[in-house]
């Protein structure tokens, strides 16, 4: 199957069904394969994301300034149908706030009915795009207040007793972000290693390095919370080996091994002796898709409640055969004894802790604010974590390396380390192409030469660059946080799936570090206030320029050349517009790439204007 997110979810039915209307018509087996082009200007991707907001921080003595109010309003491309766009933008409105607390918040979600085809679920399901959106506001404010944004970032994070937007409360010994923010900070050297990327810029006119450091917190449940639920079954034979079924399916991200992990330490058996037989819907029905990183939770949970009801069953053969015996040895005197060998387990997330319902009216707090805790709790628990990357750019051609990254996660108590370092690997390098390298370009107003408008210009690996080996960190630190637990999930561990991959966006913060934007020159003001700001998740499609190209250049071009290398690169067969449809900045001040769609440090409408009917090319 392949690690294929929205495509396995939702975008197979509508070829599913031309096979069965074929399967039908014929009366024999149809196999439907659709080429690459075919199958992205079909089946859709990540949702784009719009967000106009207005942001204010106040400066109170000498100290770091606090946030004070967000308002945002959140517009994503949903395409021609709904798909799963309603709840992508519930989960970009929780994840909207990252680690920062906003006294005043307020944000509103619009999905847009657009001519492209429909967009759908893929790795964050809108926790990302809610996520970075955050972060590029603090980094306007940073610029406005004149303060580091690290700074910003730090001292107003959330502390433990403080209330979400959406009413759930970060209880004692569950939040760990300021922990893990200062010892990655500490242990990757940070301040020494943008001191030496200054020392680095100074000396290099043309190639420029750039540090940043960014947190992350990813809420772990189905928003919906029927679909909070898993179930297995658990068979124990004679000869002491386990089989396991569960509803869950495996394309590479480990779930069979830790299922298997599960049941091996329930029984006290090696590994070896368990097995996973394929999902199907004769053995566990009503499975719920395997999405939300929340699989091994309720699988792994589920698999131990069976194994539980069978070791209670062996009690009464343990008691008689002595505290030595095998799990074959009793698994034969229980055969003997016609006990049953088998067990249906099942696991659901409490009602305290999932299920948010849009439609409930919110309660009145004392003061008047909105009470949204009547609404109910979106979140089991959240997985944790910050990273850090260095990248160095070439600014004549914006090809960008990832010189180093490190990366520090909360993961509880890791039921297999190994598997979940390599998920942190795999979601930090696609967050890294999602900001940077990667592209959907859609045939509108903005791209006039792309026809018939709608059309999916860069439908294959000619001209949509996935990032490859060259784009992975040259030096890649991954640590998962010690002394850690999650008491609410299957052995005290937590979800890895899809959490880490926002930090991948630190690649593209870097890069926007390594430009050396300098704040504003006029004065910063005690009271500062983004406002009229706007930014799209689209952010990054290309590398960031850290300077206008040389004089020889910018006399015979009127526009900056997009970048390249490993970073997006435009199909060299398309025919140029005509000069007159791409008119570009002046050649006095020329813009970088990276900046389309989001708005400059002074605040003010900025970036790419949307086409009427969509939101953006995503």
């Amino acid at each position: 199957m392949g690690g294929g997110f929205g495509g396995k979810e939702t975008r197979t039915a509508f070829v599913a069904a031309a096979c069965a209307a074929a399967a039908y018509k014929v009366n024999a087996p149809v196999r439907l394969a659709l080429r690459r082009d075919v199958d992205m200007g079909t089946t859709g991707g990540r949702h784009p994301f719009v967000v106009k907001y207005t942001a204010a921080a106040r400066r109170d003595g000498e100290g770091v300034p606090k946030l004070a109010a967000l308002k945002a309003q959140l517009y994503s491309n949903g395409g021609a149908f709904l798909d799963l766009s309603g709840p992508v933008m519930d989960r970009a409105l929780l994840h909207l706030d990252n680690c920062y607390r906003w006294p005043a918040f307020s944000a509103r979600g619009v999905v847009c009915r657009t001519h492209t085809p429909p967009n759908t679920a893929f790795r964050g399901f809108g926790g990302p795009q809610g996520l970075i959106a955050c972060e590029h506001i603090l980094e306007h404010l940073a610029t406005e207040l004149r303060v580091p944004p690290d700074a910003l970032r730090e001292a107003n994070m959330y502390a433990e007793g403080d209330a979400l937007p959406f009413g759930q409360v970060l209880c004692a010994g569950e939040w760990r972000v300021p922990r893990a923010w200062r010892e990655l900070r500490e242990g990757a050297e940070v301040e020494a290693r943008r001191e030496a990327a200054a020392a680095f810029n100074a000396a290099h006119r043309w190639r420029k390095r750039g540090v940043a450091m960014l947190p992350t917190k990813f809420g772990i449940n189905f928003t919906a919370k029927f679909m909070n639920q898993g179930g297995a079954l658990v068979h124990v034979y004679t000869d002491g080996t386990v089989l396991i079924t569960h509803g869950g399916t495996e394309m590479g991200q480990g779930l069979h091994t830790k299922v298997c992990q599960v049941a091996a330490k329930a029984f006290g058996v090696p590994l070896s002796a368990c097995h996973v037989a394929e999902s199907a819907s004769d053995k566990v029905a009503n499975s719920i898709p395997t999405a939300a990183s929340a699989s091994t939770d309720l699988y792994g949970m589920a698999t131990l409640d069976a194994c539980r009801k069978i070791l209670k069953r062996l009690e009464p053969v343990r008691n008689k055969l002595g505290p030595g015996a095998s799990l074959a040895e009793l698994a034969l005197t229980a055969w003997l004894d016609r006990i049953d060998l088998s067990a249906h387990g099942f696991f659901s997330i409490s009602d305290e802790r999932c299920g948010f319902d849009w439609a409930i009216q919110p309660g009145k707090h004392a003061d008047g604010t909105p009470d949204q805790t009547t609404r109910g709790h979106p979140f089991n628990y959240f997985t944790q974590g910050c990273a850090v990357a260095e990248v160095e750019v070439d600014v004549l051609t914006g090809d960008h390396a990832v010189l180093r990254a490190d990366v520090l996660l909360d993961l509880g108590s890791s039921i297999n380390p190994a598997l979940d370092v390599g998920q942190i690997e795999g979601a930090f390098v696609q967050g890294a192409g999602w900001t940077t390298t990667e592209e959907l370009i859609w045939g509108d107003e903005q791209h006039p030469w792309v026809r018939p408008q709608g059309k999916l210009l860069n439908s294959g690996p000619g001209g949509y660059k996935l990032p490859a080996f060259n784009d992975a960190p040259r030096t890649f630190n991954v640590r998962l946080l010690s002394g850690a637990d999650n008491p609410v999930a299957v052995h005290s561990s937590k979800a890895v799936g899809e959490p880490p991959f926002f930090l991948g966006a630190s690649v593209f913060f870097a890069a926007r570090a390594a430009r050396g934007r300098t704040p504003q020159s006029r004065p910063p003001h005690p009271h500062a206030r983004a406002g009229g700001g706007r930014c799209a998740t689209r952010c990054a499609r290309r590398a960031p320029r850290t300077s206008p190209t040389p004089p020889t250049r910018t006399s015979r071009c009127t526009r900056p050349p997009r970048a390249s290398g490993s970073g997006w690169r435009a199909p060299t067969r398309s025919p140029r517009p005509p000069s007159a449809a791409r008119p570009g900045p002046p050649a006095s001040s020329p813009r970088a790439p990276s900046e389309r769609g989001f708005s400059r440090a002074g605040g003010g409408g900025a970036g790419d204007s949307m086409p009427p009917g969509r939101a953006g090319p995503g």
